[in-house]
């Protein structure tokens, strides 16, 4: 009979490290609020600095973490099991990758993947590659959202369940990770409250990215079916809202409530890819022009990683491919603690490998399908999505209407908005759970937070989307958020992962010994 895991102390709780983040966003919240034009004009000077004028940083970063990732898994770390050495994985290959998938992703994957492809078509890069924008629209998005990325999450999520479930650590925190490099005094003093102070803030400008991006397509669907006639801002509120109410109410049901919701997730997400490949009318184009993006890209991989436009001719780069890896260092917070949480049992090579199979495979197939469906009506001439996006530069006018391009698109609208607070929900409820777990000195065992920690995280992490939206900051702007937040994230993510393999290699030293 399974116990109910025990709800730590409230005397462990870390109020430094709880509040500081309260505060800082809170004021960043009233920023935005009260002076959105300045805020605004500020976040794009700091951008400028971090993702211009020192942008090779980030593609540096995420072409190594590639490579690392390749050599632990065929190397001799690629053994080692997360947790006893014989210990069977918790969860079978379906739901740990529903699990993972969906709380590395939220609802921006169905945003982009509609249309990301008509940004790339109208930035001057395509034009300088010397090919058509069928060549090309279709393979960035593959690039953006597939292997360095997911590198990201799948390197540190095995560093973290080697902290956990080999280590048996009870302080779930970035700063723990980094301990075998700077050390016990330095993790659990001073340095060590720096690294996760910058860990949390980053974990909350991320999600406010995510949030400020995605829900007001969301709101459009919602002005568009039932005919609201308050403006898109008050309804993407009102989302923000109901979304943080339904993932607050499954990470109170812990990790059976999270692993219920994702594999709904999954099926709601698999079926409406499959209904636009059947009856999209585009099924053949969306099949052969997804094959050959994605052999484009595995041909021309290095090229488009260390790309970074040193004439500044078109800043491709870094408009999209520095915002990108920046966007997702700073999910790297929360999604690998939670991905090497429920990996226990695995190696790391099953859960690297397994992980790109299951993650970059799901997110791979979205851009392919519902990318290509729209892409081929722009080829075939029956639409023209770039000439509408030019006119008024409106992405959430422009992907309505190309789901109603699609037969019965009203009951398509219903299911992607069902999809989008699914992807949301199962992204948020393991996020706030990961952040609740930050705010304790200390976790032992089957302990988890106590319920009012997990409210003050659920609904912190509610704010900063609020007053972006409220700002109505730029797509720029909210991009802007991630790339700061990233830039010292980078720097503990080598730390750590340095960490892991000092730590490894001593693990598998004592092991060794043992068995002498």
């Amino acid at each position: 009979m399974n116990q109910r895991p025990k709800t730590a102390d409230k005397s462990r709780i870390d109020w430094l490290i709880t509040l500081v983040p309260f505060i800082l966003i809170m004021g960043l919240a009233a920023y935005l609020f009260i002076f959105p034009e300045q805020a605004n004009g500020v976040i794009s000077q700091v951008r400028f600095f971090f993702g211009d004028t020192l942008g090779s940083y980030y593609l540096i970063i995420g072409i190594g973490v590639l490579i690392i990732s390749v050599f632990l898994s065929f190397s001799k770390y690629g053994d080692i099991v997360l947790g006893e050495p014989n210990e069977k994985p918790k969860y079978n290959f379906f739901t740990w990758g529903s699990m993972m998938f969906t709380c590395g992703l939220a609802a921006d994957i169905l945003f982009y993947s509609f249309a990301e492809w008509v940004m790339y078509a109208t930035n001057p890069h395509i034009a300088e590659m010397g090919g058509s924008i069928t060549e090309w629209a279709g393979v960035f998005p593959l690039f953006h959202w597939s292997f360095i990325p997911w590198s990201f999450y799948l390197v540190l999520a095995v560093a973290f369940g080697f902290m956990l479930h080999c280590r048996k650590r009870d302080k779930q925190r970035y700063s723990e990770a980094c301990m075998p490099v700077i050390g016990e005094k330095h993790a659990h003093g001073l340095l060590g409250r720096v690294i996760d102070l910058f860990a949390l803030f980053a974990l909350l400008a991320g999600t406010a990215t995510t949030f400020s991006v995605a829900t007001p397509l969301m709101a459009e669907i919602i002005v568009t079916l039932f005919g609201v006639t308050i403006s898109r801002t008050a309804v993407t509120i009102i989302i923000l809202l109901i979304t943080c109410a339904v993932y607050t109410y499954a990470v109170l049901h812990g990790f059976k409530g999270i692993s219920f919701l994702a594999k709904l997730c999954i099926y709601l997400f698999f079926g409406l890819q499959i209904v636009f490949l059947l009856i999209g009318g585009q099924g053949r184009f969306i099949i052969e022009n997804g094959v050959e993006s994605l052999g484009k890209m595995v041909q021309n991989f290095i090229g488009l990683s260390t790309y970074v436009d040193p004439g500044r001719t078109n800043n491709f780069p870094q408009d999209w491919t520095i915002y990108y890896w920046a966007y997702w260092m700073v999910w790297c917070i929360a999604a690998p603690f939670f991905i090497g949480n429920i990996s226990r049992g695995r190696t790391v090579k099953q859960t690297i490998m397994g992980g790109y199979v299951f993650g970059v495979g799901s997110t791979i197939s979205s851009f392919i399908v519902l990318g290509n469906h729209s892409l081929g009506l722009q080829v075939a001439g029956a639409q023209d999505f770039i000439a509408q996006y030019q006119a008024n530069g409106d992405l959430y006018e422009l992907i309505m209407n190309i789901i109603r391009t699609m037969p019965g698109s009203d009951i398509i609208l219903i299911w992607i908005l069902l999809c989008m607070i699914a992807f949301y929900a199962t992204s948020f409820d393991s996020i706030a759970y990961t952040a609740a777990c930050y705010s304790y000195k200390k976790l032992e065992g089957k302990e988890k937070p106590h319920t009012l920690i997990i409210l003050l995280w659920c609904v912190l992490l509610i704010v900063l989307p609020i007053a972006l939206v409220f700002s109505e900051s730029s797509m720029n702007n909210i991009q802007s958020v991630s790339i700061i937040s990233a830039f010292p994230i980078g720097i503990i993510m080598i730390l750590m992962i340095w960490s892991f393999i000092r730590d490894a290699k001593k693990y598998m030293k004592e092991k060794s010994l043992l068995k002498e």
